[in-house]
């Protein structure tokens, strides 16, 4: 028997024409949503208000795309399964006939306090919300795209998933996680055509950053359509080269990523690493190096 000719390289995912986007009735996945029916592409919204997320759908309507309304809470399994499959049902059955692009944008943070002030309840309704709802998304959302031959997932993490933070964490556990989810995804679906972005929008003002402590007295915000610009690049294809990477809406563009990949080096570029503590650290090879 001949053997099977191997693989051409990494399979390249055509640009997104449909989109499904958690979080959709407001903030940053209403902008999102928006942005993407803008660019071309019919969307599936996800969210619990189902009164917020009908005004979205009009607004996209009006843009003349596709909107599906699908009210389900991220966390619920069953509702998730039940809203992919709407989302990827055939359009003469009222569905988008796939999802080529996800967006995981709902998210929730905890009470600015240490962790021994926390509420457990609380604290791990955050996880269920910002690591669960992104993992279940994915969980029924990719191997459609796999199948199709390639997609594209957004995670809209942040700077707390890069950084230490005394309080808010929960919040801060969860973006961690979730940057670690997207890594993995990256990892294991490349070569297939999976691309996985996340995007850190910075301070963007929306009812959570309004009402958190950290940002009283603000005057600086950071404009919803920078993180717009780069949901929309990535969903066209332009920021393949990054897919994996960590990017940040208040300092990138996508312009400049594109450079920057073009120019980048390092073993792990713009991934979560452990630093070594020093030159002559023992473990400065494998922290470094993998």
């Amino acid at each position: 028997m001949a053997e099977s000719a191997p693989p051409a390289g990494p399979v390249v995912p055509p640009p997104a024409r449909t989109a499904l986007i958690t979080g959709a009735s407001r903030g940053i996945g209403r902008a999102v949503a928006l942005g993407l029916a803008r660019a071309g592409l019919d969307v599936a919204l996800v969210a619990r208000d189902a009164a917020r997320m009908a005004e979205v759908a009009r607004e996209v309507r009006d843009l003349g795309r596709t909107a599906l309304e699908l009210p389900a809470d991220v966390a619920d399994a069953a509702a998730v399964a039940a809203a992919v499959r709407v989302a990827e049902g055939s359009p003469a059955d009222g569905g988008l006939g796939s999802v080529d692009l996800l967006v995981n944008s709902a998210g929730r943070i905890d009470a600015e306090v240490p962790l021994w002030e926390a509420d457990p309840d609380e604290w791990w309704s955050v996880l269920e919300t910002n690591v669960r709802g992104p993992f279940l998304l994915a969980r029924h959302v990719v191997p459609g795209m796999l199948a199709r031959g390639g997609g594209r997932v957004v995670d809209l993490n942040s700077g707390a998933g890069s950084h230490d933070n005394a309080d808010a964490t929960a919040y801060n556990a969860s973006k961690t996680a979730l940057m670690r989810l997207g890594a993995g995804l990256h990892a294991a679906g490349h070569d297939r055509g999976l691309r996985v972005l996340e995007v850190a929008p910075g301070v963007v003002r929306t009812d959570m950053t309004g009402s958190m402590r950290a940002h009283e007295g603000r005057t600086e915000w950071t404009p919803v359509e920078r993180t717009v610009d780069l949901v929309t690049a990535f969903a066209r294809g332009d920021l393949d080269a990054c897919s994996g990477w960590f990017v940040r809406a208040s300092h990138d563009t996508p312009e400049s990523l594109v450079r920057l990949a073009r120019a980048a080096t390092a073993p792990a570029a713009r991934r979560l690493r452990v630093q070594p503590a020093a030159d002559d650290d023992p473990l400065a090879e494998v922290l470094t190096g993998r």
